[in-house]
């Protein structure tokens, strides 16, 4: 319980920074997946523990893209360093996405009913497979990797209290919140951005 307790915390941190859009979340990031590892393989979530493994490396992937953005010269040939501006999911890249997001939750569905006792395989496959794909999308800063983590955080509330883990599902509850408030604060912020933002190609 105090494990989770702390993960939750440390939950809440990772995402205010990420509503803010603020590059300190990566590094949360890796801390708060640390504790969540441990704490779903203990309950026997073991997809979401295998894709907090891959939030390490996702995590650490964002941090070197936001990062590298802000290193970047602006198109003016300016000193100013950028930073990565949030843009629109690419059409050519919706179809890969869905596609991607469709075999890895049929993929995983198959790996836990198979070789698992997890007690929720239809649903843990399913918002592993989607946080995959949103983790992804995060990391190229597009909008609407907000919409992912809408639908991710309200299945994962219910399968968490269903499943007793408590402070996980009031720290999902809050991420459902936070989800929606910043979809519209980086709407807002892709409608008027500032001038040293960088434009990933």
């Amino acid at each position: 319980m105090i494990i989770e307790l702390i993960g939750a915390a440390i939950g809440l941190i990772y995402v205010i920074l990420e509503y803010k859009a603020n590059v300190w979340l990566w590094p949360a990031g890796i801390v708060m997946s640390l504790f969540y590892v441990v704490i779903f393989f203990h309950g026997k979530f073991y997809a979401d523990a295998a894709v907090y493994l891959y939030y390490i490396g996702a995590n650490t992937y964002g941090l070197l893209e936001w990062t590298r953005a802000r290193r970047r010269k602006l198109p003016n040939d300016s000193a100013d360093s950028g930073e990565l501006a949030i843009t629109h999911v690419p059409k050519k890249r919706l179809l890969p996405l869905v596609a991607t997001a469709f075999a890895l939750w049929g993929l995983l569905y198959w790996i836990l009913s198979t070789f698992t006792d997890s007690p929720v395989p239809l649903g843990d496959a399913f918002t592993t497979s989607l946080s995959i794909v949103a983790m992804w999308m995060l990391a190229q800063k597009y909008l609407e990797q907000w919409l992912l983590w809408i639908v991710i955080n309200l299945v994962s509330t219910a399968l968490y209290f269903w499943k007793g883990l408590y402070f996980t599902g009031i720290l999902f509850i809050v991420y459902v919140i936070v989800a929606i408030l910043g979809y519209f604060r980086w709407r807002k912020e892709m409608l008027y951005p500032s001038s040293t933002q960088v434009v990933p190609k």
